[in-house]
């Protein structure tokens, strides 16, 4: 059993307010019949609560794909910044979700929304050392002595410690880094301790999952398939 508001918000309906308000106003029914109170317990499994006429399911559990532009910065809100929640389709914007990790405001590319904590926490956890792939346009080029360093784990300005990761050039300018962990601005920040600047930053991989063809500033809705190989 469930309070009947809880329901509603988990169902993408609205806000905890916003729920109180569409309750008051009699469009929501109870297994047929107009239900104002809040505080309602119902069972989910047996009984239809509807909206407008419409059935409404109840929480299930959300994976989501942004291709993220610059520009917006990772953070469920800001009060100056333009953030990645902004980007969301309307119909995903009720139903809690979070984003998984960071990509800085400059950063684009691939980044993850769950409503689901345990999923999040663990695709976050730098113990399960979840392999991302970035592409980086930077000044200079990575020469053996870069790849080999970064294969041995760096020690930054700071004293903060990487792990292992991978660099590989692609030429003057360019280079794919693969790292399993995700400090702050860590990319940028291996790559300029190597003297190679970056000036554009893409996260095309995290785990199996590749951005594919989504467009930038697109989102779409992860498959079952795509979830359990998380």
């Amino acid at each position: 059993m469930e309070r009947l508001d809880k329901f509603l918000c988990d169902s993408g309906v609205g806000t905890r307010s916003q729920v109180k308000v569409i309750l008051k106003s009699g469009r929501v029914t109870v297994d047929g019949r107009a239900e104002k109170d809040a505080a309602r317990k119902i069972d989910p499994n047996t009984q239809t609560v509807c909206l407008d006429g419409e059935v409404l399911g109840g929480y299930r559990r959300i994976v989501a794909m942004m291709n993220k532009p610059a520009g917006f910065v990772t953070a469920t809100e800001d009060p100056v910044e333009k953030t990645v929640m902004e980007l969301l389709p309307p119909e995903y914007r009720n139903l809690d979700l979070k984003p998984v990790g960071r990509l800085d405001k400059a950063t684009e590319g691939l980044l993850l929304f769950t409503n689901d904590g345990d999923l999040l926490h663990r695709l976050i956890s730098p113990k399960k050392e979840i392999p991302k792939v970035y592409y980086a346009r930077h000044e200079g080029q990575a020469g053996d002595e870069d790849v080999a360093a970064f294969s041995a784990g760096l020690i930054l300005r700071d004293e903060t410690h990487c792990l292992p990761a991978k660099l590989e050039s692609l030429g003057p300018g360019e280079s794919l880094i693969t790292v399993c962990e995700g400090k702050y601005h860590q990319v940028r920040r291996m790559m300029a301790s190597r003297g190679m600047p970056v000036t554009y930053l893409e996260r095309r991989e995290e785990g199996p999952l590749t951005l594919g063809d989504l467009p930038r500033g697109q989102v779409r809705e992860l498959t079952e398939a795509e979830i359990a190989m998380l």
